[in-house]
């Protein structure tokens, strides 16, 4: 069954050897995230794209205040073309923090936004040029070089309901991360299937992609320790915290805790069984593609090629 899995390390040098790690292991695709305060994903995918042959390349995902919707085109395009046509783009709106007090830009309407930047890009992408005026994003521009020759994926990251809705109706998927199985169940799915039924279209074809944080250990316990700080950090966010929240943990959320069974709920932590017992889970509940992020640092872990051939045994 199709997996993917991030890529991220200290050094590029293991980050290629992780994607070709992955790309031994049979995954489908490997992802780069596209964090503030870390390499860029495109300059990074390029790289990775040299090192492999045959693996998929994704973001996950490129925000889109920091590049103009043609500078998205240029740099997806270009990076389709470098890896043989194996590159999907997934964007997002990022968060308010990120956004509005590092870059100083405004977050306001930010499904407009969205809709009027996905509408440029696509364009780019499929025609070559654009010829589009919006409140937030314009383009009177062409694009001189290669174009994929197929139809390039363009995932959207989508926490809100009504950016599920937009994602089902004009994107090709949804790129989602601390969203448990059951809100992806009970919350995304139907936002999503809304916004598909809108457009005419089914759900067939449509990816859904989830994080899933996984690590084959011993020591379960300190795995979650390892864990715990991450999705603290992250569950403050407002975006994360809603669908955490919305999965049933709001009153841990309101004390400022994140129990074992938070923890559980959104990692595949154990062995074997329990890291694909936990991706089982994300399938189950509508995700097409679980894109695991192998972790460790901790006594009795085994690793992250070995936890990715767990993922994928």
């Amino acid at each position: 069954m199709r997996l993917a899995t991030g890529v991220s390390g200290r050094r590029v040098a293991e980050i290629l050897e992780r994607a070709r790690t992955a790309e031994r292991l049979g995954y489908e695709s490997v992802w780069a995230n596209s964090i503030t305060s870390e390499r860029d994903s495109f300059v990074l995918l390029t790289a990775v794209a040299a090192a492999t042959e045959r693996v998929g390349l994704g973001t996950y995902v490129a925000p889109i205040y920091s590049r103009h919707p043609t500078a998205m085109v240029q740099a997806a395009a270009a990076l389709d073309e470098i890896s043989g046509g194996r590159f999907r783009l997934g964007i997002g709106v990022s968060h308010q923090v990120v956004v509005e007090q590092m870059w100083g830009l405004s977050l306001e309407r930010p499904v407009e936004a969205m809709r009027e930047y996905f509408t440029i890009v696509r364009a780019g992408l499929d025609e070559g040029s654009v010829d589009f005026e919006g409140r937030r994003f314009t383009a009177r521009w062409g694009y001189q070089h290669p174009r994929p020759e197929r139809r390039l994926p363009v995932g959207m990251s989508a926490l809100g309901p009504r950016m599920r809705e937009l994602a089902g109706e004009v994107a090709d998927g949804v790129a989602l991360w601390m969203c448990s199985p059951r809100y992806i169940a009970e919350t995304v799915m139907p936002h999503v299937g809304a916004g598909r039924g809108r457009a005419g279209k089914s759900l067939d074809g449509f990816e859904v992609v989830a994080g899933v944080d996984v690590s084959l250990t011993t020591n379960v316990e300190a795995a979650r320790e390892v864990a715990r700080p991450r999705f603290k950090f992250y569950s403050n966010l407002p975006f994360y915290r809603r669908a955490v929240a919305g999965a049933g943990f709001k009153d841990e959320l309101d004390r400022g805790e994140i129990s074992d069974s938070l923890v559980d709920e959104l990692a595949g932590i154990g062995d074997e069984k329990a890291i694909r017992d936990s991706i089982r889970r994300y399938r189950d509940a509508g995700c097409t593609l679980p894109l695991v992020g192998a972790f460790a640092g901790h006594e009795g872990a085994a690793g992250f090629e070995a936890t990715l051939a767990a993922a994928a045994s």
